[in-house]
């Protein structure tokens, strides 16, 4: 065994970071976050980036960087965990102990799942603002097209903030209507549910704006298949039963996500489980079989909405639950299922998306519709949240 900590936490990113600073302030001194990338992303300025509205630097700063003082960052993958012999095994073969073990590495991209994806978002005409060096090559895409076909998709299962999928789309039509060739171009959206996104109020203005833009809307549908070379797009409409080819100018594609395949191996998903979630304590986000184990962010086996929004309200739950329970107190801190997505609904408006796992509008400021398209709600998503990312959240203070 390489090394034991008390805390031992999977995954460097937005959930790891945050739980981790917030940690030590709550008195954890001995803290480790495995994390083999030398980057930390900040996801949501992918969409601005593939609309042309911020630049790929804004969203990346060194793992060392972000990494709180003191912390210590093992640098490797995690493969395995031994939820009885409290260790888990890294890439490079070692394998770390821990007292208390938080997992939250996140989801996996599965662009092999459709056939021709993985190529198309890699040809000429493709792009995905789900990856960050893709993201700057969706904005010269879009913005280069003057006339023809743009199709965007989303794929059905757990999508990190499932929104995002088209709020490239909204400001490449405003941009497209300021160039004067939006009548010029069809747009289509692939959504595999019945409606937009899902709470009511908001599907109200995302409709009102699909409207204003003349985009074809594709519900109850998925992107089945891709010929990169023909630059053809297979679409399947699972309420009609039927299947629709499309070929386009440009496509932006989503690729269906899933927990880690190394997460799927282990005893922590739920027995008989496919989905390899880890199964927790929707409240407390402790684990049901193991009391020293925990998981919050994308990984986790809740039902809500996987968002930056959720996130930041787990690692208060989980910081706090861990301290308790280290100290054998009660778990008193709650998970509510609150979820957030702001749409960019236009070059400079949002609709700010607040529910919860039910999908009922759930307004941090109770009464006031946020929903609306607004464009106080775009200072808020584009200028604000970034600083609030790396100042304040990532240092575990928001």
């Amino acid at each position: 065994m390489a090394a034991r900590h008390e805390v031992v936490i999977i995954g460097g990113g937005n959930a790891g970071i945050s739980l981790a600073a917030r940690l030590q302030r709550y008195g954890v001194q001995d803290v480790a976050v495995v994390e083999p990338k030398d980057h930390h992303l900040y996801q949501p300025l992918f969409s601005h980036i593939a609309g042309g509205r911020a630049q790929a630097r804004e969203a990346v700063r060194t793992q060392e960087s972000v990494t709180p003082a003191g912390v210590t960052w093992i640098r490797d993958a995690a493969v395995d965990v031994d939820a009885t012999a409290n260790t888990v095994t890294l890439a490079s073969g070692a394998s770390v102990g821990y007292g208390q073990l938080v997992v939250c590495p996140g989801l996996q991209y599965d662009w092999d799942a459709i056939p021709g994806l993985a190529d198309a978002v890699h040809s000429p005409s493709g792009a995905s603002h789900y990856e960050f060096d893709l993201a700057p090559k969706a904005w010269t895409l879009l913005s280069g097209l003057a006339s023809g076909t743009a199709v965007f998709t989303m794929p059905a299962g757990p999508v990190k903030c499932a929104g995002a999928s088209q709020k490239p789309m909204y400001l490449a039509c405003d941009y497209w209507r300021e160039q004067g060739v939006l009548d010029k171009i069809r747009v289509v959206m692939v959504q595999p549910y019945p409606t937009v996104f899902g709470v009511p109020e908001v599907d109200r203005e995302l409709d009102r704006k699909i409207a204003e833009y003349g985009i074809e809307l594709r519900t109850n549908s998925e992107l089945v298949a891709v010929n990169p070379g023909e630059r053809r797009a297979t679409i399947r409409d699972h309420a009609a039963h039927t299947t629709e080819e499309l070929t386009y100018d440009v496509l932006n594609a989503v690729p269906p996500q899933s927990a880690p395949d190394w997460l799927k191996g282990t005893d922590l998903p739920p027995a008989g489980s496919s989905g390899g979630f880890v199964e927790v304590d929707r409240q407390t986000l402790r684990h049901l079989r193991y009391e020293n184990v925990w998981s919050l962010g994308d990984a986790a086996g809740t039902t809500n909405s996987k968002s930056g929004g959720a996130l930041r309200k787990q690692a208060k739950v989980v910081a706090k639950n861990l301290v308790a329970a280290r100290k054998g107190k009660p778990l008193r801190a709650k998970y509510d299922g609150y979820s957030v997505c702001p749409f960019t609904v236009s070059r400079d408006t949002v609709v700010f998306a607040e529910f919860d796992d039910r999908y009922r509008v759930q307004p941090t400021i109770p009464h006031v519709p946020t929903w609306n398209e607004s464009r106080l709600s775009w200072v808020v998503d584009r200028d604000l949240f970034p600083k609030i990312y790396w100042n304040l959240i990532l240092k575990g203070r928001a």
